[in-house]
């Protein structure tokens, strides 16, 4: 398909034909084109856009990127956009655009963004978002600055007995089904000479006992994973589990949490980014 249009585009069949037994791509009509793109991925219809003109106004057409949206796009249009009616002011393609561009909520503690082919609500809930024991108490906790998050600050944990990190969302998920992450990394991430470094030396107590790391949902699904922590210097997603969506137009409310609340020793060197929820079909890096 790519080559038969990089011979059209040589042989000028692109552009309005002057020979009127040699008809070109701009004489097919709009709705024709458009009932192609609405076939195609989203990247594919941008890219066919570029032909000619009426490439370019089917691929405006509001019905080729309604199918693109999630089936439940006017509740977080309303959630995410000021309480904006979808119907006023804005085309389907506007709405997706949007959409596939972080999103935050709930005061910045939160952030939404659709995975661009797929259509895949993803969420991330900041640290900020989250109750953890003693965040306030810099003996404890220190809250950082970097470009490592894309909410630009985490939280390290110098040292504690009690660790527990938890935290509840209401949302309308599309239907399907999504994993749920922590993402930790063990050390403390620092900028020395221009180059990112991490400061290991405060790592402590991960190897005695195992961290606990839970969830439920609102619809009756819950999971369970312990695990230590490890692969120090880098940042980690440690999967907690899974849960299906059946019911989009319906809001959902899942509460999470992680734990470590063996007081026979201390645990430190440890940094909090966010909790990841996203369709499982996507693969973190």
């Amino acid at each position: 398909m790519g080559a038969a249009f990089s011979g059209s585009a040589e042989e000028g069949i692109g552009a309005e034909s002057t020979d009127p037994w040699k008809p070109g791509l701009g004489e097919i009509p709009e709705c024709c084109v458009a009932l192609v793109l609405i076939n195609l991925d989203p990247p594919e219809i941008c890219k066919l856009a570029r032909i000619n003109r009426a490439f370019r106004q089917a691929s405006l057409a509001d019905f080729v990127w309604e199918s693109k949206l999630p089936e439940n796009y006017p509740s977080l249009v309303k959630k995410l956009f000021d309480g904006r009616n979808p119907e006023i002011g804005l085309s389907k393609r506007d709405i997706y655009t949007r959409l596939c561009r972080p999103i935050p909520f709930d005061g910045g503690t939160k952030e939404v963004c659709m995975e661009k082919r797929s259509g895949g609500i993803c969420v991330s809930i900041s640290w900020k978002g989250m109750k953890i024991t003693g965040i306030d108490d810099r003996r404890y906790w220190n809250h950082l600055p970097t470009d490592e998050s894309s909410f630009h600050t985490i939280a390290y944990l110098q040292q504690i007995w009690w660790l527990e990190v938890g935290g509840e969302m209401d949302f309308q998920f599309r239907s399907g089904t999504y994993s749920l992450y922590f993402r930790l990394q063990l050390g403390k991430p620092m900028r020395r000479h221009g180059r990112r470094v991490c400061d290991l030396d405060q790592i402590h107590g991960w190897d005695i006992k195992p961290v606990q790391f839970q969830f439920s949902t609102s619809n009756g699904h819950h999971a369970t994973t312990r695990c230590y922590l490890n692969d120090a210097g880098k940042w980690v997603h440690y999967h907690v589990g899974d849960f299906p969506v059946d019911s989009p137009g319906t809001t959902m409310k899942i509460k999470f949490l992680m734990t470590q609340i063996d007081c026979t020793h201390t645990k430190g060197g440890l940094c909090l980014d966010s909790v990841l929820i996203l369709p499982k079909e996507l693969v973190l890096l």
